[in-house]
């Protein structure tokens, strides 16, 4: 049995903390049976915003007239595009795995592991590539990620069904597409699709989409995926059947409750059937623990798979620590990639680092945008504590008039003190705006942090500044103001 300084599970974010211990010259081992880099790479995040951008640009030519650019829009070449993204994405893979390989002390095993005992990992070989291994580990990072979440549906084991991890690479466009799932990759897949054309309807449980935004958020999203979807929101998909070629889904109004809200699709909370050629559920992930054998481990988990850790990531278990989806703390890239230089400081250098998510952002790329971080205003009402809070249009900055992004918002959130409690963005360029907010949250920062920098003029940066600027003490102001102007 071969034996390793450290053993990581998983060959996404986690793989940065094998190739961290053999820059040190520790010898580690990576077990992994699918592409290197982990779903963000293949399966997620990059090929997904790839297929949004190509929306995006339709969304831009059918809007060109607006600025006095008349054009025409043809129908986009879908497979080509699909196929393209396709190949980048797993060219990428591939490009990890080689250098992983090429690592002079990192040992890649094509397979799945699972404990034997608190430190001992027996591989399953991936299909046709070796023999099964069992090695062992003075250090164990459990980083295996999660799977799309296959809901308990009537019928559904007789219907053939897409998840995100197949949705992405369809080779021709369907027609029509049900989505049950109002969640962030519902919402993000809805608007794509809509975009180039598809006639999608969305069945989402609660009464609005990406229902744990901000309420202001959430409203927003909705009231724009109704212009690309049917949404049936307050709705859950009761049963699924096949009929002539296509699929059928019986969405009833969730929790008994007749007064669901189908926006201008549906007809006051009575059963509605949907029929498409394409069926996608988005219904959430869950970790890919349940093949672990944490127990053979010492590593407790809690009733949905996710792995018990302390702040500083570490298991019930001496020696193994954790990161990523299996936490189900933040189920973002960028969180993982946090986690994996905690782990990474803790196990090499002793560093006793622990994980603070307060100021860590996340971004759902509909049209608009949306970008946020920290608290919303109803967990703070929830809570009962004090807070202020401004929202300030995109119009408020000259960009954003020209931009005539009218629909887009900051909304700034602060305790009396002037301590940042969160911010949330809906519009152009959400995800990047948010960033100088993040900063300052991470710093411990207060509103006067982000409203007495000099911000660039003209741009949307200024809208975030306005907002800040807003909610600040300051005795004098230059906060542009262009709401005066149609």
């Amino acid at each position: 049995m071969d034996a390793y300084d450290i053993v990581v599970l998983g060959g996404g974010s986690g793989s940065q903390v094998a190739t961290a211990a053999a820059d040190r010259g520790l010898e580690a081992a990576v077990v992994e049976p699918g592409p290197l880099g982990g779903a963000c790479i293949t399966r997620g995040c990059v090929p997904s915003k790839a297929l949004i951008h190509r929306a995006d640009i339709m969304e831009e030519v059918r809007g060109a007239e607006n600025f006095g650019i008349p054009a025409a829009l043809n129908d986009a070449e879908y497979g080509e595009i699909t196929a393209s993204i396709h190949d980048t994405v797993y060219e990428k893979a591939e490009n990890q795995e080689s250098s992983l390989q090429d690592s002079e002390n990192v040992t890649l095993y094509r397979g799945e592991g699972r404990f034997v005992d608190d430190r001992t990992v027996e591989i399953d070989a991936a299909d046709g590539e070796g023999e099964d291994d069992r090695i062992r580990g003075d250090t164990v990072v459990i980083a295996v990620g999660g799977r799309p979440m296959v809901p308990p549906i009537d019928g559904l084991e007789d219907v053939d069904f897409r998840t995100s991890d197949d949705a992405l690479f369809l080779e021709e466009q369907p027609d029509e597409l049900v989505i049950v799932g109002g969640g962030y990759i519902g919402a993000e897949l809805g608007y794509f699709f809509g975009a180039l054309g598809t006639d999608v309807s969305i069945v989402g449980r609660s009464d609005r989409l990406v229902p744990r935004e901000d309420n202001d958020v959430s409203a927003a999203v909705t009231e724009s995926l109704e212009t690309y979807c049917n949404v049936y929101t307050g709705y859950e998909a009761a049963a699924v059947e096949e009929s002539d070629d296509a699929v059928v889904v019986t969405a009833e109004p969730s929790d008994g409750d007749s007064d669901g809200d189908t926006g201008d699709d549906g007809d006051g909370g009575e059963t509605v059937e949907l029929t498409a050629d394409e069926l996608l559920l988005a219904t959430g992930r869950r970790p890919n623990t349940d093949t672990l054998d944490l127990e053979a481990a010492g590593v407790e988990s809690d009733d949905k798979g996710y792995v018990e850790t302390d702040e500083t990531l570490a298991t019930t278990a001496d020696g193994v620590w954790a990161l990523g989806d299996v936490l189900g703390e933040q189920p973002y890239k960028h969180a993982a990639d946090y986690e994996a230089k905690t782990v990474a400081a803790n196990v090499l250098d002793d560093a006793g680092r622990t994980v603070d998510y307060e100021a860590v952002p996340h971004a759902i790329f509909t049209d608009p945008r949306v970008a946020s971080v920290g608290r919303t205003e109803g967990e703070l009402e929830a809570e009962g504590r004090d807070y202020d809070a401004v929202t300030v249009p995109y119009e408020t900055a000259p960009m954003g008039m020209i931009l005539e992004a009218d629909e887009g918002f900051v909304k700034a959130i602060t305790a009396p003190d002037g301590e940042i409690l969160g911010c949330h963005i809906v519009g152009p360029q959400a995800a990047t705006l948010l960033h100088e907010v993040v900063v300052a949250m991470d710093g411990g920062g207060t509103v006067d942090d982000v409203a007495e920098p000099v911000h660039v003029h003209p741009a949307l940066n200024e809208v975030v500044y306005a907002a800040f600027d807003d909610l600040s003490d300051a005795a004098y102001s230059t906060a542009p103001d262009w709401r005066d102007v149609s």
